[in-house]
């Protein structure tokens, strides 16, 4: 194992919640070089976890019996390559939107309110205000555990809401890069719709707390918070995890004490009752990974 690699990193570093156990252990590669020498030196089976800004991921209390690979990189390249914006996997979103913006094209401005990664987004399709991730994609690029790069098309995947799925047999490649195509725009109007999402954000979404985003799927021609409202729920704690009283599709580390357990916990409540009362049965976008706590 290389000397980069930390042992029982505390993953509420490296989640938005702030919550939840250990991972055994973690690596923040320097480049890709560094990632294909480290991932082609690991035991065969050792599970491995690629995270970003973890803001769509809980961590269980008991940690994580793998490698944890932190690829979020505030220096990472964002370029123009044969007439499409390349950018690496570990570039913050809102960084792309604005690149996209300032370089006179249009359609990216969505991605100034995904507060994760460009491979985060990549992997869940991530979206809002009526747009994809994946409406933009050309290309990406991906490594598997042997370090081998491939490029593959959108078609290699099966895509949906929230929803990006490689075949059975690439379950372990990750994403490292990708290339967009973005119509073009103009910069002031760009900016200007950036400015109106960042605002509407500020304006209805729990920020000052900490959280993952969006917890549920919202469901055919429905919105989750507004069932979640429905049943009474907004505001409703288990430990130190609540549902905002300002968002209730959003669940908030209230008090900076909350565990994992306290999260679950309150995710399969909120289904459960949503599901008694009206007959709907919400679908978590977050992932949740690890052991409990014993």
């Amino acid at each position: 194992m290389t000397e980069a690699a930390r042992s029982n990193e505390p993953m509420s570093r490296h989640v938005s919640w702030r919550a939840g156990g250990v991972a055994a252990r973690a690596f923040h590669p320097a480049d890709l070089t560094a990632l294909r020498a480290f991932l082609s030196a690991l035991p065969p089976r050792e599970p491995v976890l690629f995270v970003g800004l973890g803001s769509n991921l809980l961590v269980r209390d008991g940690g994580y019996r793998g490698t944890v690979v932190l690829m979020h990189n505030t220096h990472g390249v964002i370029r123009h390559e044969e007439g499409l914006v390349y950018v690496e996997a570990g570039v913050a979103c809102p960084k792309l939107a604005r690149f996209v913006a300032a370089h006179a094209l249009a359609g990216g401005e969505f991605l100034a309110g995904i507060p994760g990664t460009m491979g985060g987004a990549l992997a869940m399709n991530a979206g809002c205000h009526g747009s994809e991730t994946w409406d933009f994609v050309a290309r990406v690029q991906t490594i598997d555990r042997r370090g081998d790069l491939r490029v593959r098309q959108p078609a290699e995947f099966t895509l949906g809401y929230r929803h990006c799925q490689p075949a059975a047999e690439r379950a372990d490649e990750w994403f490292t890069a990708a290339w967009f195509r973005f119509p073009a725009g103009e910069v002031t109007a760009s900016r200007e719709r950036i400015r109106e999402l960042l605002v509407r954000r500020v304006a209805t979404q729990p920020l000052n707390q900490p959280n993952a985003g969006s917890v549920f799927r919202n469901p055919p021609g429905d919105h989750a918070a507004r069932l979640i409202e429905a049943c009474g729920l907004k505001g409703f704690t288990i430990g130190g995890a609540q549902v905002s009283p300002r968002h209730a599709n959003f669940i908030v580390n209230a008090t900076g004490a909350a565990t994992a357990a306290d999260i679950e916990a309150l995710i399969a409540h909120v289904r459960a009752v949503v599901l008694e009362r009206c007959a709907v049965a919400l679908e978590p976008e977050v992932r949740v990974v690890g052991e409990t706590l014993q």
